[in-house]
């Protein structure tokens, strides 16, 4: 199969080989785009949690951040994953990566709270646990001059989901999880697998499925 990743290129490395060593051709063809925004420091001596929901946001959080909260809590592997490569520790990783399954786990009363993250993100968290919000950067929908003839597109995110339905291109999506599923939806694209977990593992996985489901080529 050919299969393109819609990643920002700087986090489409991972994905990419992994799907090229199930034996798929890979091209990455990039629908989103991430862009810095918010204070350029910031303080979280204060905060009895600081949540983190995304690759982007562990990042920025890593370079801005002043002082250390009480804990952590990472919405998945990936974000965590980023953390650590900053020598931040998690204390939560759900074991559903998404905000309901952060908040399933998430010790009540969680005390004071900080959302770090998209400008747009989902405020789930914010209006459950009465959290702080602070925009770290911004996610801007891309639309490619040419998008590529492929067998599977992988959508890693809403925005991203989005941006391909305005391609106008009929080409069969997997996707990362629920929310970026009802986006596809929304905007019109074929979803035809979900990974599982939410995640990169998750949506290497689906893509086995996908191409074990495939009819055999003559």
């Amino acid at each position: 199969m050919r299969v393109v990743v819609t990643r920002p290129r700087h986090r489409a490395a991972e994905l990419a080989a992994r799907i090229e060593k199930l034996g798929h051709e890979v091209v990455v063809c990039p629908l989103i785009d991430i862009q810095p925004v918010g204070p350029p420091e910031l303080d979280v001596s204060g905060y009895d949690w600081v949540i983190v929901t995304s690759a982007n946001g562990a990042q920025e959080l890593a370079r801005r951040m002043q002082g250390r909260p009480r804990r952590f809590a990472a919405i998945g592997p990936g974000t965590a994953t980023a953390l650590r490569e900053h020598e931040l520790e998690p204390d939560l990783v759900p074991a559903v990566s998404s905000q309901e399954g952060l908040l399933a786990e998430l010790p009540r009363p969680a005390g004071r709270t900080l959302f770090a993250g998209a400008e747009r993100a989902r405020r789930l968290l914010v209006h459950e646990l009465e959290a702080d919000f602070v925009a770290l950067y911004r996610t801007r929908e891309l639309t490619p001059p040419g998008f590529p003839d492929a067998d599977l597109v992988l959508l890693a995110s809403a925005s991203a989901a989005r941006a391909f339905g305005r391609v106008g291109r009929s080409t069969p999506a997997v996707s990362i999880g629920p929310e970026t599923t009802r986006a596809a939806r929304r905007a019109g694209v074929e979803v035809v697998a979900e990974a599982d977990p939410y995640s990169v593992a998750g949506l290497v996985a689906a893509v086995e499925r996908v191409a074990a489901a495939a009819p055999e080529s003559a």
